[in-house]
């Protein structure tokens, strides 16, 4: 991905999360989402105190689908698959990119900030991760942000493929690769974190 910016405008976008029986279940336009874990849910969200977490669960910050607002930790269970499951949720494209660590080409995908405002969840597990209020043209042709929408929600880390020294970000939700976050991005935070727009959803907030 390069590294250029065009400072424009921003908007907003996505996440709600529930505990149900110990495990957690997303839950998306107001119907509860099972893929993560199987079994029945409800629309209720929970705060989990740290001391209460298992090893096979991860403390995300959860978010609303309908205004976005910001509902607290949670305790989530993080997504593992193997790749035939993965390839059963993902399409061919998506697949390359956010389990094989891809780069989806440039201006292929929905990069264009929507005009209704809302936030980005993770086309894998459903993790909220960007709010479009802080996404901005960079002209790179990949969707662009300056921040993501909870720090706790991605994962940064050292990529040094193709012999470049890079930041690949990925979901915490289920580790699968986003993009890459660079430091050339706007004020407030002066970054760029540039994603792959097949790694993402965006969810259209109901209430304005």
């Amino acid at each position: 991905m390069t590294s250029a910016y065009d400072d424009k405008g921003l908007e907003r976008r996505r996440f709600l999360l529930a505990l149900v029986g110990g495990g957690a279940v997303a839950v998306v336009g107001g119907s509860t989402m099972l893929r993560l874990l199987g079994g029945k849910g409800n629309n209720a969200m929970a705060a989990t105190p740290a001391a209460t977490i298992r090893a096979d669960t991860v403390l995300l910050e959860c978010f609303a689908d309908d205004d976005g607002h910001h509902l607290g930790p949670c305790d989530v269970r993080k997504l593992v698959l193997t790749d035939a499951q993965w390839h059963e949720r993902l399409s061919g494209a998506a697949f390359d990119v956010m389990r094989r660590a891809g780069t989806e080409r440039a201006f292929s995908g929905p990069h264009e900030r929507p005009r209704s405002k809302g936030l980005y969840r993770c086309a894998g597990c459903d993790t909220a991760l960007f709010d479009a209020a802080t996404q901005f043209d960079s002209g790179t042709g990949w969707p662009s942000f300056w921040q993501p929408i909870a720090k706790p929600n991605v994962i940064e880390t050292r990529d040094t493929a193709f012999g470049m020294v890079r930041t690949a970000v990925s979901c915490a939700g289920c580790d699968s690769h986003l993009g890459h976050v660079f430091d050339d991005g706007p004020p407030p935070t002066g970054l760029r974190y540039c994603m792959n727009s097949v790694a993402l959803r965006f969810v259209a907030y109901r209430v304005s």
